[in-house]
């Protein structure tokens, strides 16, 4: 009970210094409501229709969202279709050849992207203020320097995806007909680009300089390409997996009509993912060696690593003693939001924020995991 009391004071003390440190020097700027609250904050009671859990939830998607359209707009700038959804960049020549490469219609797939999950967040923020709830802002974060290259507007970013260590196990994942996350959490899903997932990577030009060697140009171009998916499927299992929590059946059709553009989006890059150039590059920088492999060879090749097979493989789903069935995987519920947090840190899309902004994040992941389904 000492050690309960202890761990619940240390927490009790970590939300204050964040409400009131975060709150308030937002309640001073320009924007007319808090930044960020917590689900037992004060001003919960007020938040209409919706109950705590539910409110935390959708600020965590709101939260998740802004980091996606803040990565999205930075692709979109260099690679994508700059019009009035998406204004920013002026596009740079030769990362966009490189990217056409894994189809000729990669610019109109990004500026749709990015389009929606600024769409994404802009409605939940939106929703959560109809109800009374606070929304999230994440603008005092924005401190990261994106690229310098060519096309790129040189905004200060929320993200870095020039120091990226992309997680490609997704590919075998949704290619294995005989594990499932949900009911196998120990075991490791085979990299599709085992290079990819050590030491870090450029996903876009740094600079002009980066644009220089074609060869290395398309390493940053399948870089992106495969961080596209990586990211997309785990926006694919988040919105399921929060669902399972939601209270209200408004907040329950949401999360259900949101997550499945998540998953059209996945299907599309995980696609587009197979095509990109093999090849072997040395970043001129780091010195880093990266690898992208002809995945229809061997040893890759297969069931488990074959370009084509873009449908999930019917796999073990709740249970051994049923069939195998075609489904998301994963999307167990339990600590979805913390794990969510944890998988964008670790391939480096924080690296350079401060220990405030990974608090911010905590906290909102905590809530949202807190939040339970009441009857």
């Amino acid at each position: 009970m000492k050690n309960m009391w202890r761990n619940l004071k240390t927490t009790i003390n970590r939300r204050s210094f964040l409400r009131n440190g975060l709150v308030a020097g937002v309640a001073g700027g320009m924007l007319a409501h808090r930044s960020f609250a917590l689900a037992g904050d004060e001003a919960e009671p007020s938040s209409g229709s919706l109950s705590a859990g539910d409110a935390a939830m959708l600020r965590f998607a709101a939260a998740a969202e802004i980091l996606e359209t803040d990565f999205w707009q930075q692709y979109n700038e260099l690679a994508g279709i700059q019009d009035k959804e998406v204004p920013g960049g002026s596009g740079n020549p030769k990362y966009t050849a490189a990217v056409s490469m894994l189809d000729t219609d990669m610019s109109q797939y990004i500026h749709d992207n990015t389009d929606d999950e600024a769409t994404h967040q802009r409605f939940l923020n939106a929703y959560l203020a109809s109800k009374g709830a606070a929304r999230v802002s994440l603008e005092e974060f924005r401190t990261l320097e994106g690229s310098r290259a060519t096309g790129s507007s040189g905004n200060p970013r929320l993200t870095n995806l020039t120091e990226l260590t992309v997680d490609t196990s997704w590919w075998t994942r949704y290619r294995s007909g005989n594990n499932n996350p949900d009911l196998d959490p120990t075991f490791v899903f085979p990299q599709a680009v085992p290079t990819l997932a050590v030491h870090k990577h450029t996903a876009i030009p740094r600079t002009d300089a980066d644009t220089d060697d074609p060869n290395f140009l398309q390493a940053i171009a399948n870089t992106a390409g495969f961080h596209f998916a990586t990211i997309e499927q785990g926006g694919t299992s988040l919105y399921p997996a929060m669902a399972q929590r939601a209270t209200s059946v408004e907040v329950l059709r949401i999360l259900v009509s949101i997550g499945p553009t998540e998953t059209m989006h996945f299907q599309t890059w995980s696609d587009k993912a197979g095509n990109a150039p093999s090849l072997t590059a040395v970043d001129p920088v780091t010195k880093v060696s990266v690898t992208f492999p002809n995945l229809n060879a061997k040893p890759f090749g297969g069931p488990a690593f074959q370009t084509n097979l873009i449908m999930p493989e019917p796999c073990p789903f709740l249970s051994r003693t049923l069939p195998a069935c075609s489904v998301i995987r994963p999307t167990e519920t339990l600590g979805i939001a913390m794990n969510v947090v944890n998988f964008l840190t670790n391939m480096g899309l924080f690296r350079g924020q401060s220990p405030a902004f990974f608090a911010a994040l905590r906290d909102l992941a905590e809530d949202a995991d807190a939040a339970r389904r009441e009857l």
